[in-house]
């Protein structure tokens, strides 16, 4: 059996093939991974065209896929299979499930990328365990995902998690949401390269407040401050237990981890704050997940 994971982000498309010893409860056996950009002309088209070819390399590969799973950014109305809209590459109301079904062939589950990847840290990672906790996942946006129980709670109509909107600094910089001061026009990588300016990419912002630049410090601390702000807003709301940081700024380890944990203390004068942990599974945590939707797909039959 091979199932297909992809992971669609608002810059990068990860994905992977997994092998007949895919399994929910453990590592599977990965036979091909890749990536490419995310297509901002044709995003639909684009993440139609990386499942086929996904799917012809199973082929080629002398197993042919039985299911994908797809992580979408955005909304996601995952009932229905429908990515409702996304600010970072401008979809709205698009039948994901019925044109993806329809391109490859075989049983698809649609699914939003943050909660796929907390499910993933809950059945394989840094979550496996704990039941509930906050997934947060730091990229080209910010995003969150809450798992109770050990499943991803998607809300009413799919709109949970957006804690990249919640707004830190009231009337700050304009977000592409429509809003102003919205936690991820800070604390988002693309953020932090932007607010640093000159190209400067968001890890190197890292290492070079680490250095002492004192630009790329101030910008570093602000992003700080706005996600520990995040976080306590979040903590209060939900009480967890854990907050699990994933996504391409995690990679950032203690530099993040660290300065995060005493700033997020610092705004939680009366009780205890949760265990902050880096994500175990890098940036593969929603290409996992994906397969993980797929895998269960097969399951229910």
């Amino acid at each position: 059996m091979t199932l297909i994971g992809l992971d669609v982000g608002g810059t990068t498309m990860k994905a992977a093939l997994f092998g007949e010893s895919a399994r929910e409860d453990g590592d599977s056996r990965v036979l091909a991974s890749e990536s490419r950009p995310t297509d901002r002309a044709d995003p639909v088209g684009g993440v139609l065209d990386f499942a086929a070819h996904l799917a012809a390399r199973a082929a080629s590969l002398g197993s042919p896929a039985r299911a994908a799973g797809i992580a979408l950014l955005g909304i996601v109305d995952e009932a229905t299979g429908t990515a409702v809209h996304s600010a970072n590459v401008g979809w709205r109301d698009v039948p994901m499930l019925r044109l993806a079904r329809e391109r490859l062939g075989i049983p698809v589950a649609i699914g939003h990328d943050v909660r796929t990847g907390g499910l993933a840290e809950a059945v394989l990672g840094a979550g496996r365990g704990a039941g509930d906790f906050v997934f947060v996942a730091i990229g080209t946006g910010i995003a969150a995902a809450l798992i109770l129980n050990g499943a991803p709670y998607p809300g009413t109509v799919g709109w949970s998690g957006e804690i990249g909107h919640v707004v830190v600094r009231p009337g700050g910089e304009p977000c592409a949401c429509g809003n102003r001061g919205c936690l991820e026009t800070y604390a988002s990588a693309a953020a932090v390269s932007r607010r640093h300016g000159e190209g400067v990419p968001a890890e190197e912002v890292i290492a070079r407040a680490g250095r002492g630049e004192e630009k790329a410090g101030r910008v570093w601390s602000e992003a700080l401050d706005c996600l520990a702000d995040g976080l306590a807003t979040a903590t209060l709301l939900l009480d967890p237990g854990l907050v699990v940081m994933g996504g391409g700024l995690a990679r950032a380890g203690d530099a993040l981890l660290t300065p995060l944990e005493s700033r997020l203390a610092a705004r939680l004068k009366f009780r205890d704050p949760p265990r902050v942990l880096r994500t175990r599974l890098d940036d593969q945590a929603a290409v996992k997940g994906a397969a993980i939707l797929a895998r269960r797909l097969l399951d229910e039959g």
